[in-house]
């Protein structure tokens, strides 16, 4: 048995999790009857008592493929790394976040494609919605580090579940969503532009899906759900969104606010994760954006001002605007929905929490896993760094010079980030040892991750860990090849401690004893404290957001000569 050790810092940049407080450690008996710590022996059971039964053996019937894929695709991250592609597919992330589509989307709106900007929130926000809300059910680890590597600009993204990745349904879903749309009557591009634009629609989605897999960030189970709920989405929404969209603006008041029940029952029952996970932050803050969206086209389509939504696409006329008050425009409109965000954001934060203690007083609880109740806190800081979709303005020369260059925004980190993360290194490495105290001291055969995963997957438990016993060195194992060693010492890896010297754009991964399980969790990130009243607050900020980008701010325009239809 390999016993707790001493290891470094994960090369990570973290803070101590010193408010997290993991299971202790147990004594047990080894082979010659001594006291000995057992690290994993608690951790291993941390999701059997944190979900129900039925998320409990989904979860486990999925995990032996997360863990079957993690060596190959450290193989594959191993034969692509370079500088240059740490560097690109770091940055190009961005391109599929939320925040990327968050700033792009009301430009759409104000610039003529009011049609496709609404497919675009639909799509996304759908993408973003049921991809976090699996996250949170299944509650999934990302592919183990070591022996991958994670190169990211995102602090929060680590802490997420991997499965099924957002990256990629956003980033598939826009891209097939642009190519009907290219490929339908409405298109106004020329044939060479739009040969070029379906080029570029692909390669963006190649690029986000692929860099997904080359940062370590997700597996192949990852990328290929998440690509298929994107592309299945995307097809609902070309084909049935008209539909809708004719029945919303011939409706009342009704239909509107129908929508808006219908979304708000959906975030109430969203699953409560096993750990302290923010797929359900981003998932509100999409689900108001879908609500003032949805609000506010209908009211504009109902109003004098119906020509500014109902004909933007025709009536917007770039040479007739000209540059200058095309570019004012979109920075006009820019500000004011900071500005909201400004406004309504420390309101709320003020307000609601003496609301939510009354509604205490009366037997009531809103609050859901890892938020704090009003009742056990004072106030809420006002500049608490809680939103991962839209940054505050004093974010940005910060993300400014994480892309100029490496830094704590663009990272290169290996070891466990996230308690999920934490809990999975903790159990793969409990199942192997079980598996070389099995053995009675003796040498496991080697064998490799796919004839792992035949042999464990079918076991009652769902919890078997695949790849090579931890007894003996990986390299020394006879009858395997160059390309099967190298995948058994990945396998070894996922379940030995790591000393990581990080030296740009040198990365040295040297053997070292494993961290012990307390150890491990105090060198997490640390996950901030939520308050109970920032779920309403963030769909009130957001629904304000989609409301402003399609509603008051192109009545605005009108107003201070900024306006397309007054133009012509």
């Amino acid at each position: 048995m390999i016993p707790p050790g001493h290891g470094s810092s994960c090369g990570c940049d973290s803070e101590l999790l010193s408010d997290i407080a993991p299971p202790p450690a147990i004594a047990v008996k080894d082979e010659d009857g001594n006291n000995v710590v057992d690290a994993g022996l608690q951790s291993i059971h941390h999701y059997r008592r944190a979900l129900p039964t039925w998320r409990y053996a989904l979860r486990q019937r999925l995990l032996p493929l997360v863990r079957w894929e993690t060596p190959y695709l450290a193989y594959l991250q191993t034969k692509f790394r370079t500088p240059a592609l740490d560097s690109y597919f770091a940055i190009t992330a961005n391109l599929g976040t939320h925040t990327f589509f968050m700033v792009g989307l009301p430009i759409l709106f104000w610039c003529g494609f009011s049609a496709f900007g609404k497919g675009l929130v639909h799509i996304l926000a759908l993408g973003v919605f049921f991809t976090g809300f699996l996250k949170d059910m299944v509650s999934l680890p990302r592919p183990l580090s070591p022996p991958l590597q994670r190169i990211t600009m995102s602090g929060s993204a680590a802490l997420e579940y991997g499965f099924p990745s957002t990256h990629s349904a956003n980033a598939v879903s826009v891209t097939v969503y642009a190519i009907l749309v290219l490929h339908s009557d409405s298109n106004i591009f020329s044939p060479t532009i739009t040969v070029a634009l379906e080029a570029l629609a692909y390669f963006y989605a190649a690029s986000i899906v692929f860099g997904r897999l080359y940062c370590g960030m997700h597996g192949f189970l990852d990328v290929i759900v998440g690509s298929v709920m994107g592309a299945a989405i995307s097809l609902l929404e070309f084909y049935y969104s008209p539909r809708l969209e004719d029945y919303l603006h011939s409706s009342s008041y009704l239909a509107p606010l129908t929508i808006a029940l219908v979304i708000i029952v959906l975030v109430r029952v969203h699953p409560e994760p096993a750990d302290d996970c923010p797929c359900f932050d981003d998932s509100v803050a999409f689900a108001g954006v879908m609500i003032g969206v949805e609000c506010g086209t209908w009211h504009l389509a109902r109003s004098q001002w119906n020509s500014i939504y109902n004909g933007a696409d025709a009536t917007f006329d770039l040479s007739a605007l000209g540059w200058p008050v095309a570019t004012a425009r979109v920075l006009v409109g820019v500000l004011m929905i900071f500005a909201w965000r400004e406004v309504a954001k420390p309101t709320m934060l003020h307000f609601l929490p003496h609301l939510f203690r009354v509604i205490e007083t009366h037997g009531y609880s809103l609050p859901r896993r890892f938020f704090v109740p009003a009742s056990e806190y004072k106030d809420v800081p006002l500049h608490v760094r809680d939103d991962t979709v839209l940054p505050n303005v004093s974010d940005f020369p910060k993300m400014m010079r994480s892309i100029r260059g490496p830094g704590r925004g663009r990272s290169v980190s290996i070891g466990p980030q996230s308690a999920a993360d934490a809990y999975e290194t903790l159990a793969y490495r409990e199942r192997r040892r079980r598996e070389s105290l099995g053995s009675d001291g003796a040498s496991v055969r080697s064998k490799t991750s796919l004839m792992g995963l035949r042999e464990k997957a079918g076991e009652a438990d769902g919890e078997a860990a695949v790849g090579e016993d931890v007894a003996g060195n990986c390299s020394q194992a006879s009858g395997v090849g160059v390309h099967s060693g190298r995948l058994a010492d990945y396998e070894q890896m996922m379940g030995r401690g790591t000393v990581v010297v990080v030296d740009e754009p040198e990365i040295y991964v040297g053997q070292q004893d494993e961290l012990g399980e307390r150890e491990m969790f105090s060198k997490l990130v640390k996950p901030r404290v939520r308050y109970d009243v920032e779920v309403v607050t963030k769909l009130v900020v957001y629904t304000g957001i989609g409301g402003l980008a399609v509603d008051l701010i192109p009545i605005i325009f009108e107003f201070i000569g900024l306006g397309a239809v007054s133009v012509q």
